[in-house]
């Protein structure tokens, strides 16, 4: 993840050795990017951020010669994608709107079921429909076992995808946690609404904790960070209507991370 310019595009060039690293090293399945590179993409699926297509050709006409390339291991997967993606084969690629040429893009990625799948803002252009369609595919390429490395800005894209992030800013890499670590280490947001007063005294005392009062005076929300402990030890002292518990926000934490490595 990052933001724009950061050097995302440009890691994966590299991977794929469309431009030669400057130095350092590199390996995919265990064989180096630069020497091994015709090997590598054998075993590679690749989706650009900027979708290139043959504009004078149909849909049909560029996954058939795509399948040539790469030899499908099961052909009846690609009319499955085309069918899930609902994909544009008659018009020719030029005449196409973003989205439907996005879908080809997919397709033409994952279609030879390849060991490893590597995608530069995969779901740009695609509705939401359509990208449900996407995380559904890419979770099931998961489970057969396949690595997938995803270039992304989108965070809500990213956790429903991957199990570990690296943050890069301005081509270097300043954080790589597991979405397990960065929840953990997120704050935590309840909502809680007690019989009578709420405990603010008590609450406000909590480390790392910013308590809020709701238009309800019984109803409060606590944002904490760290060990939830001594919340519970408070909140099993008081009466409550309700507690929820609110979706993580990882996005601040990713902020966070990110300031902290500008100031590196």
């Amino acid at each position: 993840m990052g933001p724009n310019g950061a050097g995302k595009s440009t890691t994966i060039r590299c991977l794929l050795n469309f431009i030669r690293p400057t130095s350092g090293t590199a390996t995919i399945l265990g064989q180096d990017i630069v020497t091994r590179a015709v090997d590598i993409k054998r075993h590679v699926g690749y989706l650009a951020g900027d979708v290139a297509l043959y504009g004078k050709m149909t849909g049909k006409q560029f996954l058939q010669y795509m399948a040539a390339l790469q030899p499908l291991k099961h052909p009846g997967f690609m009319r499955t994608l085309v069918r899930d993606f609902r994909a544009e084969l008659s018009k020719p690629l030029e005449t196409l709107s973003k989205g439907n040429r996005q879908k080809l893009g997919v397709i033409q990625a994952v279609m030879h079921e390849p060991e490893v799948l590597i995608l530069d803002e995969p779901t740009s252009g695609l509705d939401p429909l359509m990208q449900e369609v996407f995380y559904r595919l890419i979770a099931e390429a998961r489970a057969r076992g396949t690595s997938v490395f995803v270039s992304s800005h989108n965070l809500p894209e990213v956790q429903r995808m991957c199990d570990r992030i690296g943050f890069i800013r301005d081509g270097k890499l300043v954080a790589e946690k597991t979405l397990a670590d960065l929840a953990k280490t997120a704050a935590h947001t309840f909502d809680i609404i007690f019989v009578t007063t709420p405990p603010l005294a008590d609450l406000k005392r909590l480390e790392r904790a910013k308590v809020t009062l709701n238009h309800n005076p019984k109803h409060a929300t606590i944002a904490i960070e760290g060990d939830l402990t001594p919340l519970f030890a408070i909140l099993a002292r008081h009466k409550m209507l309700q507690f929820a518990q609110r979706e993580v926000n990882l996005e601040l934490e990713f902020l966070r991370l990110y300031q902290k490595g500008r100031k590196s």
